[in-house]
């Protein structure tokens, strides 16, 4: 039998999705802040959060993403709680900013998903001198789960 195929201890295997590992999960009352929520796993992270009942705060660089991410989140489930904010990686300022106003609106965290990433980029340095996929896969999320 071939090891992959097997469902482990948990019940689950590489082949269980994301609603299946939380069916049955009550979020209610809980806050959630996904970065790179505006594609791929992240916007899916966002997508199951939701469905479960967590206010999802979508962290992104790209507010027009994020946007159309929140509505298809909202077409499938209408009372979803998701504010789409901006959050650039690859600038501490941005990450600072971001933190303020978080803070200001009085939410709890409870769930930080640090997802956010970028791969195989050209040697460039971030807006604040560090190399800039270092800064963004690692060093920034120092800054913002601090």
């Amino acid at each position: 039998m071939w090891l992959f195929s097997r469902k482990g201890a948990s019940g689950f295997s590489w082949s269980s999705t994301a609603e299946e590992v939380t069916e049955g999960l009550d979020g209610s009352g809980l806050t959630a802040i996904v970065t790179g929520a505006s594609s791929g796993i992240g916007a899916e992270t966002a997508r199951v959060l939701a469905l479960r009942g967590v206010h999802v705060v979508m962290a992104v660089r790209n507010l027009s993403s994020g946007a159309t991410v929140k509505e298809s989140i909202l077409k499938e489930v209408p009372s979803a709680k998701v504010d789409v904010m901006e959050l650039d990686l690859t600038s501490m300022e941005s990450v600072k900013k971001f933190a303020s106003e978080f803070k200001s609106r009085s939410l709890p965290l409870n769930i930080l998903i640090n997802n956010a990433g970028v791969m195989a980029t050209p040697f460039e340095l971030s807006k604040d001198g560090i190399e800039l996929q270092f800064a963004t896969n690692h060093a920034i999320f120092f800054l913002l789960t601090f």
